[in-house]
């Protein structure tokens, strides 16, 4: 017997025609939400940025592929890492499916990671995925928009993420489980895994220049992880406690068949 309230068809109709007035209000607050950051003031990208593609060396500029608008996800891939993220990788997973329709719509979609670009290359091989992914390494790029931060900042206690100064160094006590943690699952110790974040940005490109138009980070990534965007809809929700997903090729086989069982 469950011990969730249960009702009636009736009970049930009428507390989902509640909810859907309050969903529907959620969805007019997005839709304004969506036109104040396309009202956002563009800023001019001056800086020579450069990339390592599949097609070779690159200014952001090629990254658009010939498009006006170019999003770019940065994937927390950094040179010390033995594989990318698994949060990230969860994210991605979505990527090819959709990356096609945005091409279509004038949109080009590229992640932007500071490993060499072999490693990426061969971790996306691993993947089994598509989408663009260009390299930054040497570069400023991931610096510049607010996703990797350097030794002293971390050693400071001042890293600046999601648009304000934060101390992400670990609490008493807490060092050696996160070191474990990060080296399970990408290979380096932790300081060297936080200092890379995750977040999107968004470009425009006009006349010859290209502008920075939004970017978003921490739980404004939460629209983009498919994943979550089901389980909000599933009977227990997200349900979780730690982190409980892996990189689509590490989970035991058996293990989705016997939790249906």
């Amino acid at each position: 017997m469950t011990a969730h309230r249960t009702g009636t068809r009736e009970e049930w109709l009428a507390a989902r025609l509640e909810l859907l007035d309050a969903e529907k209000e959620l969805t007019r607050r997005g839709d304004e939400l969506a036109r104040r950051r396309r009202e956002l003031p563009w800023v001019r990208i001056d800086k020579d940025y450069r990339f390592t593609t599949g097609a070779g060396p690159a200014t952001l500029a090629d990254l658009f592929q010939g498009r006006s608008q170019l999003l770019v996800y940065h994937f927390m891939f950094g040179p010390d890492y033995t594989a990318g993220c698994p949060s990230c990788s969860a994210i991605a997973d979505g990527f090819d499916g959709f990356a096609v329709h945005l091409a279509h719509h004038d949109v080009s979609l590229c992640a932007v990671s500071r490993a060499p670009y072999e490693q990426i290359q061969a971790y996306r091989r691993r993947m089994g995925w598509s989408f663009p992914w260009a390299s930054s390494y040497g570069g400023d790029f991931n610096y510049d928009f607010g996703v990797a931060h350097t030794k002293e900042e971390w050693e400071a206690g001042t890293v600046a993420y999601n648009f304000v100064a934060q101390d992400l160094r670990p609490g008493p006590g807490e060092a050696e489980s996160r070191d474990a943690f990060s080296r399970s699952v990408v290979g380096t110790d932790y300081p060297t895994f936080r200092r890379e974040g995750p977040g999107m940005s968004a470009f425009a490109r006009q006349d010859g220049a290209v502008y920075h138009t939004y970017s978003t980070y921490g739980r404004g990534l939460d629209i983009l992880w498919g994943m979550y965007q089901w389980l909000d809809r599933a009977p227990l929700g997200r349900n979780e406690s730690g982190m409980w997903w892996r990189r689509h090729d590490e989970y035991d086989a058996g293990e989705a068949v016997a939790a249906t069982e």
